[in-house]
């Protein structure tokens, strides 16, 4: 199933299914219109219904069925025309009569270029799943998932980006944010993925990853004079997990907001980097290789962590206060990465009153406790909330929470 809606190439251009009643209303404002002409005096006119029929099959219908929701009006007020003025050439009537005929021919073009309007939203769509694919479930030793979202939606294609590869090394994470937007950023983004996929299966060391991945960023955009110019660094940070120690996470931090990580027990804490790297294309400022020092950091069993770009530190509220990722999520428990991203972007959506302001990249890691069985019949990818039950060491189990809410008084899980 999943598969199945990754290989729909252009979902966009289908329109959502539209109710019946709503199918009918171009006819039925046609046939309103002729009623009232007819039981009315000749000196009343009802011409905007006739003229909203088109209109309102241009905005919820194909074109095929706004070009007969037109030729409907425009034949209606022809016929009342003649009906109601006992000649067909009436001055009043012809003007009213060229004045659907135009809103017809008007709606016909806009029905058109609503068509390409989703074609193209289609093509963009299709061009950031490309370039930004949906991660696998796990990675190495780690349960993945994560999500994108545009602040706009005529804006599909951004700069935000993360990557999640099984090496010979174990997993390694990428979570960026180029400056700017548009295909320019599009560009910058398969130079960066595409140089951190070939170099992170390629090399050893993290540190000398990230002074690899810098040198590829600065000569790509050195041959790429509008993308130099335009999107001239990126932060980001990069995380590996070994597979023979799972319970270390190693992070190299490129100026990027810092990760979250939410413990077994729901306490959320920021992993600041004590001595972080300059942003991707800017350690040529100071001649040095850039990238900063590898820091580790404790990973626990059951424990999450938390990737994200500054579309949701830098999310405000109306009085202009920045969302805290690690504060909103502090006291909460997760069994599933989905169920982080689930909670995560419905506080966001909250927070900002459903109006985010910028580019939204989240990828989140979780290591599972050896042994669990978390199945709930989807592949742990609905995203709906689940009661989680823990031993509490006496031979029972102490009492079920629900995943992603705070547990009560008394839970100590």
């Amino acid at each position: 199933m999943h598969q199945a809606r990754r290989l729909q190439l252009f979902p966009e251009e289908r329109r959502a299914p539209v109710p019946r009643y709503l199918r009918l209303l171009p006819v039925g404002l046609v046939a309103l219109g002729a009623a009232l002409n007819l039981l009315t005096p000749p000196e009343a006119t009802f011409t905007p219904l006739f003229a909203a029929a088109p209109l309102v099959a241009a905005a919820l219908l194909s074109f095929r069925e706004t070009v007969f929701a037109a030729l409907v009006s425009t034949v209606a007020v022809i016929l009342l025309s003649i009906y109601v003025g006992h000649a067909a050439l009436v001055s009043d009537e012809m003007i009213r009569g060229l004045t659907v005929i135009t809103v017809s021919a008007f709606s016909l073009v806009v029905s058109r270029l609503n068509r390409q309007l989703a074609s193209a939203r289609g093509v963009a769509a299709a061009v950031q799943r490309a370039v930004l694919p949906e991660p696998p479930d796990r990675v190495g030793p780690l349960e993945v998932a994560a999500r994108y979202q545009a602040a706009r939606v005529d804006t599909l294609v951004g700069g935000d980006l993360y990557a999640a590869v099984d090496t010979a090394y174990g997993a390694r994470l990428l979570v960026g944010d180029v400056r700017g937007k548009g295909l320019g950023a599009t560009e910058a983004v398969t130079v960066i993925l595409g140089a951190f996929r070939e170099i992170a299966d390629t090399e050893p060391d993290l540190t000398e990853l990230g002074h690899r991945l810098e040198s590829a960023w600065q000569r790509e955009g050195a041959r790429r004079t509008g993308m130099d110019g335009v999107e001239g660094f990126t932060t980001a940070v990069v995380v590996e997990v070994s597979s023979g120690d799972p319970g270390t996470l190693r992070i190299l931090d490129f100026g990027h907001p810092p990760p979250v990580l939410l413990d077994p027990d729901g306490k959320a804490r920021y992993l600041e980097a004590c001595d972080p790297g300059l942003p991707l294309g800017l350690a040529g400022l100071t001649g040095a290789p850039g990238g900063g020092r590898v820091q580790e950091y404790a990973f626990p069993p059951g424990a999450s962590l938390l990737l994200y770009t500054d579309g949701v530190s830098e999310a405000r509220d109306e009085k202009g206060r920045f969302y805290d990722p690690a504060a909103a999520l502090d006291g909460r428990r997760f069994t599933r990465p989905r169920r982080v991203l689930d909670v995560l972007f419905s506080d966001i959506a909250d927070h900002t009153d459903g109006a985010p302001q910028d580019d939204i990249a989240v990828l989140v890691v979780r290591r599972p406790v050896p042994g669990e069985d978390l199945d709930d019949g989807e592949g742990g990818r609905s995203g709906r909330r689940r009661r989680v039950s823990r031993p509490d060491g006496r031979g029972g189990s102490r009492r079920a929470v629900t995943e992603g809410e705070r547990p009560g008084a008394g839970d100590n899980n």
